[in-house]
């Protein structure tokens, strides 16, 4: 009897849940429909090309109330990626020196990252982020600025405002685009430096590739960004600074509580990746004729990776999720430009839904970024 083969059963049970299942949405969505109609709501994503009504004052893209619902939608997407890339940046940047002070031998410098790890990680996210706008809210007016850097930057209530380089183009952006490229050529220098040393043995002219890989990447952000020859500073006109860039509060604030929360696990991560190298590679290391710095990029770093990667990748699509608490501090991310638009439009099943699958759609593209990373530095095994 088919009954009696467990391969059968086991399709004939996942076959009736999905049937199960596949009922239960159609009775929800029917449902759904019904009420919608009887309030006389259209469905559908027609809306999308209707004038919005509302204005969005920050983003890379300039959103007023001419422009569709579909365009603000668009700001908040790139308003909530430009948020989260920053964020992701910061928080590995504060994992990796988190993780490398725990293991420190200097008591001051480990017990400084254990307090910083218990702290963050055990006060709630969005508590920290009132907190951060709240600070930077008490910061003087425009007229009574802090300037640390006198006439190029600017501290106040309003942001921070820094120049931009004379193409428009503003620091954030080049610094962003300077920090890859370093990536890319110090990676390059890297590979070249490793196969001198298996060809010929000598490990000389480490100082110059570095440098040299960092003049590179310095010269081609220069020219990506059009040779610009000047910078554009920030000039108090009226009761506000015009020229140069303004970051405000709020993206300051959410940038904070993410990268300053979620580098505190990538922290514990990073330590629990060191820690997982077995002593005994330790001791094989300095058995030979290596530096420790060739130590932990050859031998221990390599190791730790394969522990550190996936538990990495959980952390950066919770930050990406988590930029949805910028609405408690105001800032235009997707979370709250929907909100706005549901409010305006009355469409609220289809911005919902919107929202899940921008969410989801870039969630699954970290993954499968870090997965390909994973695979990439895992150690291929016999």
């Amino acid at each position: 009897m088919f009954w009696n083969d467990a391969k059968i059963r086991g399709l004939i049970y996942q076959a009736t849940v999905l049937v199960l299942v596949l009922l239960a949405l159609a009775y929800f969505a029917l449902n759904a429909q019904q009420a919608l109609q009887e309030r006389g709501i259209t469905t559908g994503l027609a809306f999308l090309g209707q004038q919005s009504g509302f204005a969005i004052g920050e983003g890379a893209i300039t959103h007023d109330a001419s422009d569709t619902y579909f365009h603000a939608l668009l700001t908040g997407a790139i308003n909530t990626l430009t948020v989260s890339i920053a964020s992701i940046v910061g928080a590995t940047m504060i994992g990796l020196l988190l993780g490398i002070a725990r293991l420190s031998a200097n008591k001051l410098l480990s017990g400084f990252a254990l307090i910083y790890v218990e702290l963050f990680r055990n006060t709630p996210q969005l508590l920290q982020m009132v907190m951060w706008y709240l600070l930077l809210t008490q910061l003087p007016g425009p007229r009574d600025a802090l300037s640390p850097i006198a006439g190029h930057l600017y501290l106040t209530n309003r942001g921070i405002n820094i120049p931009v380089l004379e193409n428009g183009t503003s620091l954030f952006t080049a610094f962003l685009l300077a920090l890859v490229l370093v990536v890319i050529c110090v990676t390059t220098a890297f590979r070249l430096m490793d196969r001198r040393l298996r060809n010929t043995g000598k490990a000389n002219g480490r100082f110059a590739a570095l440098a040299g890989a960092g003049i590179a990447a310095l010269l081609g952000t220069w020219l990506l960004l059009g040779t610009p020859t000047t910078l554009v500073s920030p000039t108090l006109q009226g009761f506000k600074y015009r020229g140069g860039q303004t970051i405000s509060p709020e993206f300051i604030a959410l940038f904070f509580g993410l990268s300053l929360y979620i580098g505190a696990f990538i922290g514990e991560i990073v330590r629990a990746g060191l820690q997982s190298v077995s002593r005994g590679q330790l001791e094989a290391a300095d058995s030979i004729p290596l530096s420790r710095y060739d130590r932990f990029r050859l031998i221990v770093l390599p190791q730790a990776l394969r522990v550190m990667v996936p538990p990495a990748t959980a952390q950066y699509v919770s930050l990406l999720k988590n930029s949805a608490l910028g609405v408690a501090v105001g800032y235009p991310e997707l979370f709250n430009v929907t909100n706005t638009t549901t409010t305006l439009s009355g469409q609220a099943l289809e911005c919902v839904l919107l929202m899940a699958v921008f969410y989801l759609s870039i969630a699954l593209t970290i993954s499968a970024l870090m997965n390909l990373y994973n695979r990439r530095v895992q150690i291929k095994e016999r």
